[in-house]
């Protein structure tokens, strides 16, 4: 069974660069055909796909995030982690991070995927 679990601040100041790390247990992130994915919730936006990160490590952005929005990881961990910078109030959400087989950038709702974790609230705020 894989388990995903995001770890992060809750609160980030306008203008900082938020870092949030999701640790996969249960499975290898390097299997194929699995994309690792980083996504976000709020009541004003609906939910946002933000980027995601192949097996093979190739990483995958949304357009409109894509000068803001980096993700890596560290497979001897079996960790990846999303880099959201010069951050505003407008990026408060429930981030999430996410497992899929391919095409999670088109994806409206949670359940599509494969696995996901229980959601982090970041507020920016100062």
């Amino acid at each position: 069974q894989v388990q995903l679990q995001e770890s992060g601040p809750g609160l980030v100041r306008p203008s900082q660069t938020l870092s949030l790390t999701c640790t996969v247990s249960g499975g290898s992130m390097t299997t194929s055909p699995y994309y690792w994915n980083w996504i976000r919730q709020s009541p004003v936006k609906g939910l946002e796909w933000m980027g995601a990160i192949s097996y093979s490590g190739t990483f995958y952005s949304n357009p409109a995030l894509q000068r803001r929005t980096t993700i890596s990881w560290d497979t001897s961990k079996n960790q990846f982690t999303l880099q959201l910078s010069s951050v505003t109030p407008e990026d408060t959400a429930v981030y999430y991070c996410a497992r899929e087989r391919g095409g999670g950038m088109y994806y409206t709702s949670l359940s599509e995927y494969d696995y996901w974790a229980p959601g982090i609230q970041v507020t920016v705020s100062s």
